[in-house]
Parts: C-alpha cells; sequence; structure tokens
C-alpha cells in the first residue's frame, strides 16, 4: 500500500483486521506499506506484496513506489478517475503489468497512449471492468450474437442519494457519474458489439439541482443524472444502424434495497435481451431495515464450511483473478500481451470505444452539442 504520510494505514489494517481477519480462516494480512519522507521511500515491509494497490493520488510517493518496484510485477489502480492515466502510463514505462479500474482514463487521447504504451514495453494492461465476468452478462453476450443486427440497447444504473456524501471532495470537479457508473454498461454494450457494429455519435442530457443542494451542497457543475443517446452503424450492413441510451445517477432514492439499481435491455432483428442485475431472485426482510436484494454472484461473503475464504467463484474475484493470469503467463514466457486481445478480455485496447463514448459524452454536455467518433487509421479520435 502506498500513502503520502501513512495517515490512513491504521484505518486500513483495522478494516482488514475486522472484515477480512476476523470473518475468515488462515489469511495472511500482512503487507509492505511505502511512506515518501523527505523524497525517500520508506519501506515497512512486513510480507511483501505480489503487487501494489494504489488508493492515494498521483504523487511523489507514487513515482517512488513504482521506481522500486521490478519489470513484470504488477499494479493494481484504484483511485480518482482523473489519476488513472499518469499512474498507468508511469507503472507501464516501468516495465509492470497494470488493472486499472473503471474508466480506464477521462480522454480518449490518454486511453490510446496506454494501448501505444503497453505496445511498446510490452506488458499486460487490463480495465477492471468486472460485470464482463457476470457469468448472466457473459451468456447474454453470447446469445445476442444469435439475434441478428443490432437495434437497440437500454440501461439504466444508480446509487443512493447517500453516495453524495461519500463522493462530495470528487463529485463534480474531478469526474462525474458518467464516467463512474454508465462506463459498466456502456462496456457490455460494447463488448456485446465487438466486430459487429461501432458507434458513430453521442449526443448527452443531464439532470441537476440535487447534489448542488441541501444536504449534499456538492460544486455548482455538479450533475445529478446523466444520459448519452448513442448512434451505432452495422460493419456488416450499411442499411443497419442501432440506437443506445446509457442512463446513471446518483440521486436515486434511499433504502430501495439494494445499493445499485442496474439493469438493461437489448433488442436485435430476431429478438431481445432483458437483464436485471440489481434483482436477482434472491431477498432478505429484517425487521430492522426491510427487504434487501443480495447478489452473491459478484463476491460470496460468507465462509466455506471449514470458516475459510469462498468467493473465488465471483465475478468480481475473477475479473482480477484473471489479470494476474495473464501476468504471470506472459512472464513464464507462455503468452503474449496482445494474445489478450482477442479473447475477448478487457484489455485496454479492447476497451478503446468505451472511453470514447464517454469522453464525446462530457464534451456533449460541456459544449452542448453532438461529438462525433470515427476511426482515423488504427486509432480512434472524436470530431
Amino acid at each position: 500500500m502506498v500513502g503520502v504520510n501513512g495517515g490512513k494505514f491504521p484505518a486500513i489494517r483495522e478494516h482488514l483486521a475486522q472484515n477480512i481477519g476476523g470473518a475468515y480462516k488462515d489469511m495472511d494480512l500482512s503487507c509492505s506499506t511505502n511512506i515518501l519522507k523527505k523524497g525517500r521511500l520508506i519501506l515497512k515491509p512486513v510480507s511483501p506484496l505480489p503487487f501494489v494497490k494504489y488508493d492515494f493520488s498521483f504523487c511523489a510517493t507514487d513515482k517512488a513506489a513504482i521506481e522500486a518496484m521490478k519489470p513484470g510485477e504488477a499494479v493494481i489502480i484504484f483511485t480518482p478517475d482523473s489519476t488513472h492515466y499518469p499512474i498507468a502510463l508511469y507503472a507501464i514505462e516501468h516495465g509492470l503489468h497494470v488493472l486499472v479500474t473503471k474508466p480506464a482514463t477521462q480522454l480518449l487521447s490518454h486511453h490510446n497512449d496506454l494501448i501505444a504504451a503497453a505496445r511498446k514495453h510490452n506488458v499486460v494492461c487490463f480495465v477492471e471492468h468486472h460485470k464482463r465476468f457476470d457469468p448472466v452478462y457473459s451468456d447474454a453476450k453470447a446469445r445476442a450474437a444469435t439475434l441478428g443486427e443490432f437495434n437497440y440497447f437500454n440501461a439504466w444504473m444508480s446509487q443512493p442519494k447517500s453516495q453524495l456524501e461519500t463522493f462530495r471532495a470528487w463529485a463534480g470537479k474531478d469526474s462525474d457519474i458518467s464516467y463512474y457508473l454508465s462506463s459498466h454498461h456502456i462496456d457490455i454494450c460494447c463488448w456485446m458489439l465487438q466486430d459487429t457494429a461501432v458507434p458513430t455519435r453521442v449526443v448527452a442530457s443531464a439532470a441537476t439541482g440535487i447534489a448542488t443542494s441541501e444536504p449534499y451542497n456538492c460544486v455548482p457543475q455538479t450533475e445529478d443524472t446523466i444520459t448519452l443517446l448513442v448512434d451505432w452503424q452495422s460493419l456488416k450492413s450499411p442499411k443497419h444502424k442501432g440506437t443506445a441510451v446509457y442512463t446513471a445517477s446518483w440521486t436515486a432514492p434511499l433504502k430501495a434495497g439494494v445499493h445499485s439499481a442496474q439493469h438493461w435491455y437489448y433488442m436485435g432483428e430476431k429478438g431481445d435481451i432483458t437483464v436485471d442485475q440489481a434483482h436477482r431472485g434472491y431477498d432478505v426482510t429484517v425487521d430492522e431495515t426491510g427487504k434487501s436484494w443480495y447478489n452473491p454472484f459478484y463476491m460470496k461473503y460468507s465462509p466455506s464450511e471449514s470458516g475459510h475464504f469462498d468467493g473465488q467463484r465471483g465475478y468480481g474475484y475473477i475479473s482480477i483473478e484473471k489479470f494476474i493470469d495473464a501476468a504471470r503467463s506472459v512472464n513464464a514466457g507462455l503468452t503474449k500481451p496482445g494474445e489478450y486481445d482477442s479473447h475477448g478480455l478487457p484489455t485496454i485496447a479492447n476497451t478503446v470505444l468505451t472511453t470514447a463514448i464517454l469522453n464525446a459524452g462530457r464534451i456533449s454536455l460541456d459544449e452542448k452539442r453532438a461529438v462525433g467518433i470515427k476511426k482515423d487509421g488504427e486509432t480512434w479520435v472524436l470530431e
């Protein structure tokens, strides 16, 4: 773990001890903590990690930690959206494999930079789009391929207003709700349509007023809900065009029984698909809190019969496992990083259109215009 001054480490260790050490048998919670003092990286190792997880802004500490690592090691980046690009690029340039949370970057140009850098330095770079490993989503992708030409996609994802308390420090300043939540289902749509259709035009609209009012008082430019309307062009049939609507909000009602309401609808020329990820036929009602819907398919938090961790089958776990497996395979000389682009995995190259749509949506909101997406040679650009 990397920190500017280590001030958060005690609370992090307490959290790990309570929620991991106290929940499962035989879990090793030791790790190295990295602090920068007077320009020098201070390592306080207990047991070295196979990778370093970054939880803070990109600064001298991050750079020093990356420089202290060896080529072929791996970095997992879960930091504010605006810091993904500089951290990921610096790590890649030092020969490290990178897994970065969504959105990979906020600018399409930065995403293109990471694609080029990963190829130049021959490292694995994945984006943590874990919904690709949800068995319902992956099955739906296969079935969508049998439904002929794409026609319509509609996705909704929201979180309760209480999230604005958590994210007030950066909401509307460093990122928006579309980057934060719609990145999930935009990626799923791009994945389903990979090699069959491409986005060509984006128009965005936003609702405002809740996040900027009491008791949240976010900065004036914070949107409550953002909708992106995207035109898609078939690659196989010039006459077939599709349309998609991606909406995300962090001003949904409290006590809705789910942390993230999320569902989507896909229609092709021969049929349709409906997925409600938030409600999977598994709900629990408690006197004090009412009804809640749970999703153990993402991560099973309850221990095994023997009291050990039992979440290895969850798609949240699998998403990280796939990255680590790829990094190890490349290090062992069994595979090459570029091979994973053809496996349907969320590599930095395979996720470029997700960033293109998100970036175009932000420009559309800011400049109040439609934004085009096109391919210039081998590179995707906005116009």
